[in-house]
């Protein structure tokens, strides 16, 4: 047993409402040796667990602390960042808006924004308000997020740079998970309400859900009591890391909740927006938000067939066990977290964890809706961990190559000296590379406090190992001709984007 292991064993917190007679036996005999031993095997700070059943809370436990090497415990009322688990209320939030007649889901967005502009001038003009939400303007999942993930720009210019992005596919011809589009949805509120999106958040959602603690802007995590700390794995090794910045992008992610706050969110969309008897949510509204409007495949599960897989408003719709099972997931800097909702069942499971290299958020999940269904208990934690290994080992292997490779001193095609100077992409923006200490050293325009290191592979490719290690550890090329130095080819770790960035170096 490791010394993370011998710190975090028995160190649960949990407080369980339910009769215990009524809950599954996995739920009665098994959750909290479950957790105790997950936490210790994917290396996890913390973790928080709620589900509601019913109509009321079954389980709301806490298992570890809040950052590594600390004492202070996780408790129902410790804030996570949610991630994209914030995309289920702005959708919401405008569906809303759409109840109250205010505007409609169909509308297109220039009716509301008429600064809005796509690449393509005939999409810009056909647009609507659902093509935002459900993922559909024919992006690739990610794309353009490096530019706006964790950088300085605000949300205005989030829009005026997503104008510029060819998209690599055509309107509404395939799904394409887009950031962006969320920020362009969000303008689209204070416009038709007057209250800006974290003012309507709050004030529309949070407060007549009791949701005090919840933050709508990442910026407010910082200040408020009782968080959990971010944190990721390095090469195995835990390490903390500094909170996302992710305002720009605040209405596809920027949320910071805790179970307690999030129960009563999850018992009002299990009852047709109800809470305390007294509706908050036009059912309506959440019916919308559930029609399917993008098909992304038929999914897939480690032990069972799954007839579709589709993407409503905020929400993923799959089918499991013969349910509709609607559900999202979030990942931020240092975090992952889980939301998911069986209507039919009247079963809502969240899973908020504080660590961003871990799969446990949705095996538990996974567990704890089988134990709900009659299902037998499959173990989904070393499932996931087993491929999580692999893949991790297979990782460090092209590493390690790599790092012999960078051990073998190859000659570059020019001095070092040669590649330094400026670089150009025309959407980001500038980036620069210099001499450091016998280093090259890249940093960027938009994301001030972001290096990465350049060690030579022989010829013109370099290993780029960033500051931050979100951002991961990439093989960079450079294009040469004519003699001459021309771009350089920037790619980031998949968490971020999986698409490269052609940065053209500048003359002089």
């Amino acid at each position: 047993m490791n010394r993370l292991s011998v710190f975090l064993f028995g160190i649960t917190v949990q407080t369980t409402f339910a009769q215990t007679n009524s809950l599954p036996f996995f739920i009665q005999d098994s959750l909290d040796i479950y957790v105790t031993r997950a936490l210790d095997a994917w290396q996890i700070p913390g973790v928080a667990v709620c589900v509601v059943k019913d109509g009321k809370v079954d389980v709301m436990k806490s298992y570890g602390v809040k950052e590594m090497g600390g004492n202070d415990r996780v408790d129902e009322h410790t804030l996570f960042m949610i991630g994209s688990n914030t995309k289920a209320f702005t959708s919401t939030a405008l569906a809303m808006l759409d109840a109250e007649e205010k505007l409609s889901l169909d509308d297109k967005v220039r009716t509301w924004l008429p600064d809005f502009v796509l690449y393509d001038p005939w999409v810009t003009e056909e647009t609507n308000i659902r093509d935002l939400l459900c993922h559909r303007l024919g992006f690739e999942t990610f794309q353009g997020d490096f530019m706006f993930y964790d950088s300085d720009l605000s949300a205005e210019e989030v829009r005026q740079k997503l104008a510029m992005v060819k998209p690599l596919y055509g309107f509404r011809s395939k799904w394409g998970y887009t950031n962006a589009a969320f920020v362009v949805a969000g303008d689209i509120i204070p416009v038709a309400d007057g209250r800006t999106w974290a003012e309507f958040i709050t004030q529309r959602i949070f407060t007549p859900l009791e949701m005090h603690r919840s933050r709508a802007i990442s910026a407010d995590l910082s200040v408020a009591k009782n968080k959990a700390g971010a944190h990721t794995l390095v090469h195995g090794e835990l390490q903390q890391i500094p909170y996302g910045n992710i305002d720009g992008l605040a209405p596809a992610g920027s949320i910071s909740s805790s179970i307690h706050d999030l129960s009563h969110w999850v018992m009002a969309l299990l009852d047709e927006g109800k809470y305390k008897r007294k509706e908050v949510i036009p059912a309506s509204a959440i019916s919308a938000t559930r029609l399917p409007h993008s098909i992304r495949g038929n999914g897939w599960h480690p032990f069972t067939k799954t007839h579709f897989d589709l993407y409503g408003l905020g929400w993923s719709l799959t089918e499991y066990g013969g349910s509709l099972m609607v559900s999202h997931t979030g990942g931020v800097n240092g975090f992952v977290t889980s939301v998911c909702l069986i209507p039919e069942e009247e079963l809502g499971i969240i899973v908020l964890t504080n660590t961003d290299m871990n799969a446990l958020y949705h095996a538990l999940r996974n567990e704890i809706q089988d134990a709900y269904l009659g299902f037998p208990y499959r173990n989904y934690s070393k499932v996931y961990l087993d491929m999580h290994h692999a893949n991790e080992t297979h990782s460090e292997q092209i590493l390690q190559a790599l790092s012999d490779t960078i051990g073998m001193h190859l000659p570059t095609d020019f001095p070092l000296q040669e590649y330094t100077g400026t670089y150009a992409h025309e959407v980001y923006g500038s980036m620069t590379i210099a001499l450091e200490n016998n280093n090259l050293v890249a940093r960027f325009e938009h994301h001030h406090d972001l290096s990465a290191t350049l060690e030579g592979l022989g010829g013109s490719r370099f290993l780029a190992t960033f500051d931050d290690p979100v951002y991961g550890i990439k093989v960079w090329p450079f294009t040469v001709a004519g003699g001459l130095i021309k771009s350089v080819t920037v790619r980031v770790a998949d968490f971020v984007e999986f698409l490269p960035y052609e940065f053209v170096k500048r003359k002089g």
